[in-house]
């Protein structure tokens, strides 16, 4: 069954992280390629993703990806952080009259969600270096979590939209394939590595 696959390919992911909870996994019917890991260790890979993975390391990278995420409390810390601003706001909005408020909420609105942006943008850097880890961890081979992706944005080149949902979730950029090109150079050379099995075929 194709749920207890991806279960055991989680599973063993989760097995070689720093995750401190329990994974529940499960897969979306749905044709979007894309994957969703929340806090709890509640995670969904969508159909479409398995269906565009070419083997299971590359599947493994994404997972290992969004995985890295809940074991690095990404949510967690961005919630946090979106209630401390928005506490500390307050006294801000009893000073001057009606249009100044106004002024001032809009400012402060700008202010929460550009800080929180600096969180996200740190928070897929901080994921894309773990899940590279997590994957070699697991005796994946690392470069299938670079070829996905490189795979993914040609797509989008080609067929622009189709991938719309994965790079809204995951912004992609040559920065950041670099970026995990770089971080591989500081991984051991293993004499073998995991690209495939028959249970993803």
């Amino acid at each position: 069954m194709i749920s207890e696959y991806i279960d055991r390919v989680g599973q063993n992911i989760v097995k070689h992280s720093d995750a401190k909870v329990p994974f529940h996994i499960k897969v979306v019917d749905t044709d979007e390629v894309n994957a969703f890991a929340f806090p709890g260790g509640y995670f969904y890979v969508n159909k479409g993703l398995i269906l565009a993975a070419e083997n299971e390391a590359e599947l493994a990278g994404v997972m290992a990806h969004e995985i890295s995420h809940v074991a690095a409390r990404h949510a967690t810390e961005r919630m946090s952080k979106a209630q401390i601003l928005q506490i500390a706001a307050i006294p801000a909005l009893f000073i001057g009259g009606y249009w100044t408020q106004v002024a001032m909420q809009n400012a402060l609105g700008l202010g929460i969600n550009l800080e929180l942006l600096g969180i996200t943008r740190e928070s897929e850097r901080e994921a894309d270096q773990l899940g590279i880890q997590y994957l070699w961890n697991s005796d994946y081979d690392p470069n299938a979590f670079i070829s996905f992706f490189e795979k993914l944005q040609e797509q989008e080149k080609s067929k622009p939209g189709r991938m719309a949902g994965f790079f809204r979730t995951h912004p992609y950029t040559l920065d950041r394939i670099a970026f995990a090109m770089d971080e591989q150079r500081f991984l051991p050379e293993k004499d073998n590595y995991v690209m495939n099995t028959s249970e993803f075929d």
